[in-house]
């Protein structure tokens, strides 16, 4: 039997989660869970926000998905692969999240959507080229991510 195939290059998907969740702790989010599976499918992100200038308003839960693509992806960087039937999934999975830990069952709920592009670095240029659009960049392993959009309450769950 062969041995199985390594490769050398990282998991774009995961880095692009990376640098998703810490662009959301920078901006004074707090991660709760990443990767959260269970039957219906997975959430890559769960974030708690308190807004400190309204304390009386309960915490907004956000439930983030990460779209990593390359540049010129077929489906508009990850934007038209969260379809109806996505987001039901994303909606089921969110309510076994808040049946898990009913104490967040009170918070404002959302469901956001990351779209983070990711580009081979061919060769290694003295001042590296900053896109002015992007929310936050990270190198890793001869790629470059960026977060070129962060779209809160991308979709209503009540109509799923």
């Amino acid at each position: 039997m062969p041995n199985p195939v390594t490769s050398n290059y990282p998991d774009i998907g995961d880095s692009g989660e990376d640098l998703v969740a810490q662009w959301l702790q920078s901006t004074g989010w707090e991660i709760l869970h990443r990767r959260f599976r269970c039957r219906w499918g997975e959430l890559d992100i769960v974030a708690e926000y308190h807004e400190r200038t309204k304390p009386h308003q309960p915490p907004t839960l956000a439930f983030v998905e990460v779209k990593t693509r390359s540049t010129g992806s077929w489906d508009q960087g990850g934007r038209e692969a969260i379809t109806t039937k996505k987001q039901t999934k994303l909606w089921r999975t969110a309510e076994i999240f808040l049946t898990k830990y009913p104490d967040k069952a009170n918070y404002l709920c959302r469901f956001d959507v990351a779209i983070v592009s990711c580009q081979r670095i061919l060769h290694q240029v003295h001042g590296e080229t900053v896109n002015q659009k992007c929310l936050a960049s990270l190198s890793i392993s001869g790629y470059r991510l960026e977060l070129e959009e962060y779209i809160p309450a991308a979709f209503d769950y009540s109509v799923v």
